[in-house]
């Protein structure tokens, strides 16, 4: 294909005709503000979904122990921690079923700092410990999530989450062929090299955005339940209709022991009724909050079939109550499986090799987006591709009302951009057409 071909062009107006423009426009307009977010997303989710195998490797000699001839008691391995770091709150117990691998605490320190710790269960050294949210993944996923910036920062990454499905909308309306451009040309890698200039970098953009199109957009949707704005809502519906996951984690309708006095049970046996329930190791267990409260424990594998909870009492080691993860309403279970696959785990290495080709596909879109821009626009303009004014017929009125009420912020932002381009984009010329 050559520049004759590409958007901006008599011959692509021709084929594509006002709408067209129209489309591109809004393509062009979207990507301004979601290519550097899409670049930065796939960096860092394309990362954190190594994390596991990372901090393997980031805390291998706390993790991993040489096995000796009998493990401590965990209390013995707290009192350790406790003497090391001080404990002023207990929050949790990870155990896994590997004896070289330490016992992990969570807890706040001294100072009342949240903080991990491994300790050796067989000697009670503690390996190490380090503040959670100063952990290299607790870092990346902030940044991931919110910019580092708090709740103002996940605005703007589930603002960039919304446009860039508008993106990918608009994007394959692009893509798709019409005139003298074959179904088969727009399914196959480009051809030639970047000496060719701007219509293989337009090629290989579109290629690569048809790809990611396929792979990245399941990825957006799957993310969305996290998100502030899109997710809350979600968890308002699942709220009124029954649909909301049963977990015991943070339930109000957990119960308590069955007496407020005795002799709390060991943790080992604790852990020792989660095995005799069928729960699969590593186990996750939270201690009880005060002389009333019950342990709550829980598998904490990957697997989320196998993620099962308990409640037990703290003095005579009886279930109290159980949830396991089947039971959840149908809602709750979709909401559970998409971010099982948004981090890489629902299907194993294949979902792990899904999504990291995903996040390579994803900062390619950004880079071929960003050099095809830089290759057409004109010297000292922005370069908005020349599109008519054109009056949206009924059935698209319709459609961008309805994609603003899925995805209220796209809705939100439009408004505003409107009012802006009302009252100082049209003064000042900016986003304005400039070239023929």
């Amino acid at each position: 294909m050559t520049d004759a071909t590409a958007p901006g062009t008599s011959a692509s107006y021709a084929t594509g005709g006002a709408f067209y423009r129209l489309v591109w426009k809004w393509h062009f307009l979207a990507s301004l503000y979601v290519l550097p977010f899409m670049a930065m997303l796939a960096l860092t989710g394309g990362i954190y979904l190594y994390k596991p195998q990372i901090e393997s490797w980031l805390y291998a000699d706390q993790i991993y122990v040489t096995q000796g001839a009998e493990t401590l008691s965990y209390e013995a391995q707290i009192d350790a921690l406790r003497a090391h770091s001080g404990i002023t709150r207990l929050r949790g117990v990870t155990t896994y079923d590997d004896p070289t691998r330490s016992t992990k605490i969570e807890f706040n320190d001294g100072e009342k700092i949240r903080s991990y710790a491994w300790v050796n269960p067989y000697s009670g050294e503690v390996l190490g410990t380090v503040e959670r949210d100063k952990t290299a993944m607790h870092l990346l996923k902030k940044f991931h999530g919110e910019l580092l910036l708090g709740k103002a920062g996940t605005k703007f990454v589930e603002l960039a989450a919304h446009w860039a499905i508008v993106m990918f909308i608009t994007g394959v309306y692009l893509w798709w062929p019409r005139g003298n451009r074959s179904l088969k040309q727009a399914v196959s890698p480009p051809k030639g090299s970047p000496k060719q200039g701007r219509s293989w970098w337009r090629e290989t953009h579109l290629f690569t955005g048809f790809l990611a199109t396929l792979l990245v957009v399941p990825i957006l949707l799957s993310g969305l339940p996290w998100t502030d704005v899109w997710g809350g809502g979600l968890s308002y519906v699942q709220e009124q209709t029954g649909q909301k996951s049963q977990s015991l984690r943070f339930s109000r309708s957990v119960p308590n022991s069955t007496t407020s006095e005795g002799l709390t049970i060991a943790y080992a046996d604790v852990f020792a009724t989660a095995k005799a329930e069928g729960l699969i190791a590593p186990f996750e267990m939270r201690p009880p909050k005060n002389e009333k409260a019950a342990f709550w424990i829980r598998s904490a594998s990957r697997n989320r079939h196998d993620q099962n909870e308990l409640i037990i009492d703290q003095y005579s080691g009886a279930v109290l109550k159980r949830h396991d993860f089947t039971s959840n309403p149908v809602v709750a279970k979709t909401v559970s499986y998409g971010i099982s696959f948004h981090q890489g785990e629902l299907y194993g290495w294949l979902n792990l090799a899904q999504n990291t080709l995903a996040a390579v596909l994803a900062f390619g879109l950004s880079l071929t987006g960003f050099i095809a821009w830089w290759k057409r626009r004109p010297a000292g303009a922005l370069g908005v591709p020349n599109a008519p004014d054109a009056a949206l017929s009924p059935a698209m009125i319709i459609l961008v009302v309805a994609l603003s009420l899925i995805l209220p912020l796209v809705g939100a932002s439009l408004i505003f951009a409107i009012i802006l381009d009302w009252v100082l984009f049209r003064r000042i010329g900016w986003f304005r057409n400039r070239q023929p």
